[in-house]
């Protein structure tokens, strides 16, 4: 097997941003934020799992703690006169025992969202929908929106079959090993009667690099 790693790791401040930003002075803080990370976007996710949320980032400040809920459906996060977002906040800080800011963001191209579009297509598997249909479907729509290049793979018990086999399917570029390609990648399992089916997506819509600033010469002498 060939050495793998994460498309989102390996673009890390070429053109992807850390979803959690904080520092940590010693050994044992930094394991207890960590742990606490993860605490946090396990409650969320299990709280607002009807929400297509697509990420979570985490920003730590020395009064409060900021949390951003990136998803394709502001509303049901929000809820009526903002009752489900306050809910979350005080389970947040119950959680934590800090002050917590929750901010919503929302995804305007879910079809480009690798996550979402995962989540979309193990939804059409528990439904019992044909995966090389709910995967074309999937590549069809992500095209449409503006991608160049999609490819999805999906793993297990496919069909209710004996064996467990890998299918896929793929559209375009996917240049996964270029570093300065904007490549989104997410997962999502698909719990049936058979198994659990594993989906993998990545979407490539075209290239992205942090540009770095440059500071203006000044008081250069040109010869003529």
């Amino acid at each position: 097997m060939g050495r793998k790693v994460h498309p989102v790791g390996f673009r890390l401040k070429i053109n992807r941003p850390w979803e959690a930003r904080w520092f940590a002075g010693d050994e044992g803080k930094y394991r207890q934020m960590l742990h606490e990370d993860f605490a946090i976007r396990r409650y969320l996710y299990k709280e607002l799992k009807q929400a297509a949320i697509s990420r979570i980032d985490i920003d730590r400040y020395p009064t409060q703690l900021v949390v951003t809920i990136h998803t394709a459906k502001p509303g049901i996060v929000i809820g009526r006169k903002g009752d489900a977002v306050k809910k979350v906040r005080i389970g947040l800080e119950d959680l934590t025992q800090k002050k917590v800011k929750v901010e919503v963001e929302e995804i305007t191209k879910p079809d480009l969202d690798a996550k979402l579009v995962a989540e979309n297509i193990a939804g059409q598997i528990e439904r019992r929908i044909s995966h090389s249909r709910a995967i074309k479907r999937a590549i069809a729509q992500a095209f449409r929106a503006g991608a160049l290049g999609v490819k999805v793979i999906a793993s297990g018990r496919l069909a209710g079959a004996e064996m467990g086999r890998r299918e896929g399917a793929m559209e375009g570029r996917v240049p996964r090993n270029t570093l300065r390609s904007a490549m989104d990648y997410g997962t999502a399992e698909a719990l049936t009667t058979f198994g659990r089916i594993g989906v993998k997506v990545w979407i490539y819509t075209g290239e992205k690099v942090q540009e770095e600033e440059k500071p203006e010469p000044t008081d250069v002498y040109v010869s003529q």
